[in-house]
């Protein structure tokens, strides 16, 4: 009877897989039931067993779809889209220019309008930025044009494959590298670029086992030619007054080698340098470590009370200017980071719209501007932005999440977790496989070019040959009122902006 009905078999045998599988749902609701009842921990999934459980589910899946189907161009944080649209575009050589009007409002205060020259300079006589030395007394001083660097992001926090792109990468845009504060590893070095290393508040890589400066550690990274300059970091701009944190998920062998530390341990520096208690301490560390290499060394901080400033320019002048930092890396309160605690994240240090004027027009009053030069570093990943940090006096611009999103970075906000999607923050073999150093190590360069050539042209729109040549009276900020006023009229104390 079944040969001559060989379809009432197959209709037969999926009615009771069908069964089958509803009897398993019903009995995973049961147990889930019983489970969320009998809880205590969890007052919604006790009121509400099983269907409470939702909520975590669309809680976990909400940043997604605001991030892809209802936030606007310009409403994400830390980063919009419309601002990620145009490193992606730029880093794969794509068209980066947009259609029928800015979707960007000039209104809100704080926005920056350019100046634009009636004359400007014609496109076709472009002039190359000079170069700027930094650390013109020190044996090996440090020739440098690029306007936008690789910020500090340490092997640790970002993965292999990742570091080796951007050092690929920066060797074809002749930018530098920042190794951040985990050591300098082989793949820093692999791409023949410029790198300049962070001692952080545990000295990885130049530590001895209690955490102290290793001088022979210290020598052995300074014989790198490569390695031109080093960064005495004090204070990261998203978490100022705390230390790093690297979980021991992200500590691997090789990477417990690199920094000195256990292996699969959470490594947590200090909160700032044991001993670095005071300016005086300060100077005296940069002195050593300078002495010992031989090449430039500065600071890299986040401004909050001014007065600290100048009275280390006052300890400075005791001294006498061979004494001082030969860059200051000016790091801002809205700055990135793999983890920090909320409350630094969102409320501690100044953005850097403030705290750059600061700098720069704190150390031309001292007189000291010329012998030091500054670094604008946190949040600068636009043309426009950068443009601005050039009119308020920096020498250079560094970047570390803009060079994320040349990678690749999508903003999935999992750096903390070793779950990155795409590679970048993961130590996941698996999950590092889709990043190809190869093919992202263009798209770093790709996006120094795109953004060399966007500064450069609001450049030459200001009637400036170059974009070192921007000034304070070249951008407008826009004031509570609604109107905008020249930067120069609002910061006035430096108006020839940066240093010769």
């Amino acid at each position: 009877m079944t040969e001559m009905f060989p379809m009432l078999d197959g209709v037969i045998l999926l009615s009771n897989i069908l069964l089958f599988v509803l009897g398993l749902i019903v009995l995973a609701v049961l147990v889930l039931f019983v489970i969320d009842i009998t809880q205590t921990k969890d007052a919604v999934r006790r009121n509400y067993p099983v269907i409470g459980r939702f909520r975590y589910l669309f809680q976990t899946l909400g940043e997604f779809f605001r991030q892809y189907f209802f936030a606007m161009d310009r409403e994400e944080m830390p980063f919009n889209r419309a601002e990620r649209d145009w490193i992606h575009k730029s880093a794969h050589g794509e068209d980066n220019t947009s259609a029928f009007g800015s979707t960007r409002s000039l209104t809100p205060p704080g926005t920056a309008i350019f100046v634009n020259a009636p004359y400007p300079v014609m496109d076709e006589h472009d002039t190359m930025a000079p170069a700027v030395i930094i650390g013109e007394g020190t044996p090996n001083p440090y020739a440098a044009r690029s306007l936008i660097n690789i910020s500090a992001m340490s092997y640790g926090s970002i993965s292999r494959p990742a570091i080796l792109a951007l050092s690929r990468g920066a060797k074809q845009a002749g930018c530098w590298l920042n190794t951040g504060e985990g050591g300098l590893s082989p793949f820093h070095l692999e791409g023949g670029c410029d790198v300049v290393f962070q001692i952080g508040t545990a000295k990885y890589g130049v530590r001895t086992k209690d955490g102290a400066l290793d001088e022979t550690k210290l020598r052995e990274v300074a014989a790198h030619a490569s390695v031109r300059m080093f960064e005495v970091k004090l204070s990261q701009g998203a978490k100022p007054g705390k230390g790093g944190m690297l979980p021991g998920s992200k500590i691997t062998p090789e990477i417990a080698q690199i920094r000195g530390i256990p292996e699969g341990e959470d490594s947590i520096s200090p909160n700032r340098h044991p001993d670095i208690p005071d300016n005086a301490a300060l100077l005296d560390f940069i002195d050593r470590v300078r002495t010992v290499t031989g090449k430039p060394t500065g600071i890299k901080t986040v401004i909050g009370a001014e007065d600290w400033l100048e009275e280390l320019c006052e300890e400075i002048h005791r001294r006498g200017p061979a004494s001082a930092p030969d860059f200051i890396t000016v790091d801002s309160g809205d700055g990135g980071t793999g983890a920090a605690p909320m409350p630094l994240m969102d409320n501690c240090g100044l953005p850097i719209r403030e705290a750059l004027p600061i700098v720069v027009d704190t150390l031309v009053r001292q007189g000291l501007r010329q012998r030091i030069r500054v670094i604008a570093s946190g949040k600068l990943v636009t043309p426009a932005e950068v443009a601005w940090a050039y009119c308020a006096g920096t020498d250079f611009v560094n970047s570390a999440r803009g060079f994320m999103f040349a990678l690749g970075c999508i903003q999935s906000l999992k750096c903390n977790k070793n779950t990155c999607p795409t590679g970048i923050t993961t130590h996941d073999r698996r999950l590092q496989k889709g990043l190809d150093p190869e093919v992202k190590s263009v798209r770093v360069a790709n996006f120094v070019k795109r953004m060399e050539h966007g500064v450069n042209l609001i450049a030459h729109s200001c009637g400036a040959d170059h974009p070192r040549a921007l000034r304070r009276r070249h951008v407008r900020l826009v004031q509570g009122d609604g109107r905008s006023a020249q930067m120069n009229r609002l910061w006035p104390d430096a108006e020839d902006g940066a240093a010769a």
